[in-house]
C-alpha cells in the first residue's frame, strides 16, 4: 500500500496503526505488517502480506476487503493524503478489469474495420460477413482448447504442467488480435485468387475449385511453419507461454485445414452467385482489379488504339 502526502502527521500515523490491526483482524492481511517512511517524508509504504498462500481468489478477496472496507475506515479518512493498494494481486485485478471493460471496444473496432476493408475489396456483403464469421470460428476454437487444457486440465501430463485453473489475463485479447490477423491473411489470399478467376470469365464453382487448389500449397506450407514455431512455446516451463503456444498452434492448424480447406469452399459452393451480392445503394464502392479480366474501359481504349494504328502497306 502506497500513501502520499503529509505522512508524518500524528493523525495519519495513528490511522496506520488502526489499519494494521483492522487488516489483520478482518483476515485481509497477515502479520507482520511492515511500515516504511521514505527519506523525503512524503511517501509511506505499508507492506501487507496477503492470506491464501498463492490462492488467486483468496488474495483478490483480501484486496477487495482492504480497498472497500479497511482503507476507507482508516487511512482513507485522513485529509490530505492519497492511498493506493498495489502489489501483484491488485495489479492482476486491475488489469483484468481494464481488459473486461475495454476489450469489447477493441474487438468491435477490429470487426468493423475488417468488414469495411473486405466489403471495399471484394464488393460483396456476403464475402465480408462470411469472412468475419469464419475468422471468429478459428478464435473460438483456440479459446475452447485453452479452457479444456488449462482450466479443465486435459493433457497436463502430455504438456508437463499442473493446471491452476486460470488463463493469463492478457492472453484472450492478445490471441484474438493475432489470430484474427492471420486468419484474415489466409482468407484474403484465397478469395483474391477466386475473384481473379471469376473476373477472368470462370464460373463461381470453377473459380472456387481452381482458387482453392492453386492456393492450397502456399497456405499449407505457411501453416506448417507457424504451427511448428508456435509449438515451441508449448514446451516452455512458464504456463502463460504454454497457453500462448497451444492457443496459436491449434488455431492456425484448424484455420488452415478445417476452416479454409473445408468450410470456406463449402459455404461458397452452396451460396453460388449469391457470394457476390452487393446492394444497389453500395454500387458507389470502387472496383479493385484482382488480376482477372481487364476492366471494360481499358478494353475499349485498347480496341480504339488498335483501330487508329496506321496500316503498313
Amino acid at each position: 500500500m502506497v500513501i502520499t502526502g503529509d505522512v508524518t502527521s500524528p493523525q495519519l500515523l495513528a490511522a496506520v496503526e488502526d489499519l494494521k490491526s483492522e487488516a489483520v483482524a478482518s483476515g485481509a492481511a497477515l502479520e507482520p505488517v511492515g511500515v516504511t517512511v521514505e527519506e523525503a517524508r512524503d511517501l509511506l509504504l505499508v507492506d501487507l502480506p496477503l492470506p491464501g498462500g498463492g490462492d488467486r481468489d483468496a488474495e483478490q478477496d483480501a484486496v477487495r476487503t482492504l480497498r472497500e472496507d479497511v482503507v476507507p475506515r482508516t487511512v482513507g479518512a485522513v485529509d490530505g493524503v492519497d492511498v493506493a493498494v498495489s502489489g501483484p494481486a491488485a495489479s492482476s485485478m486491475d488489469f483484468t478489469a481494464a481488459v473486461t471493460q475495454r476489450g469489447p471496444w477493441v474487438v468491435g473496432f477490429v470487426l468493423v474495420l475488417a468488414f469495411g476493408l473486405l466489403l471495399a475489396s471484394f464488393r460483396s456483403v456476403v464475402v465480408a460477413v462470411k469472412a468475419i464469421v469464419l475468422n471468429l470460428l478459428s478464435v473460438a476454437a483456440a479459446y475452447g482448447v485453452l479452457v479444456a487444457t488449462f482450466q479443465w486440465g486435459w493433457g497436463e501430463s502430455l504438456l508437463g504442467f499442473e493446471s491452476n485453473g486460470v488463463i493469463a489475463a492478457w492472453l484472450p485479447l492478445f490471441l484474438f488480435v493475432i489470430l484474427f490477423g492471420l486468419s484474415m491473411d489466409y482468407h484474403v489470399f484465397i478469395l483474391s485468387r477466386v475473384r481473379e478467376l471469376r473476373d477472368g470469365g470462370a464460373s463461381t464453382s470453377e473459380a472456387i475449385r481452381r482458387g482453392i487448389t492453386s492456393t492450397a500449397g502456399v497456405v499449407s506450407s505457411a501453416a506448417v511453419i507457424m504451427v511448428a514455431v508456435f509449438s515451441i512455446f508449448a514446451t516452455l516451463s512458464q504456463v502463460s507461454m504454454k497457453q500462448l503456444g497451444v492457443g496459436l498452434a491449434v488455431a492456425v492448424l484448424l484455420d488452415a485445414t478445417v476452416v479454409r480447406g473445408v468450410l470456406l469452399p463449402a459455404t461458397m459452393r452452396l451460396l453460388g452467385e449469391a457470394n457476390w451480392y452487393l446492394p444497389r445503394w453500395l454500387e458507389w464502392l470502387p472496383r479493385i482489379d484482382h488480376g482477372g479480366a481487364p476492366a471494360p474501359e481499358r478494353v475499349a481504349a485498347a480496341t480504339s488504339a488498335r483501330r487508329l494504328e496506321p496500316v503498313d502497306r
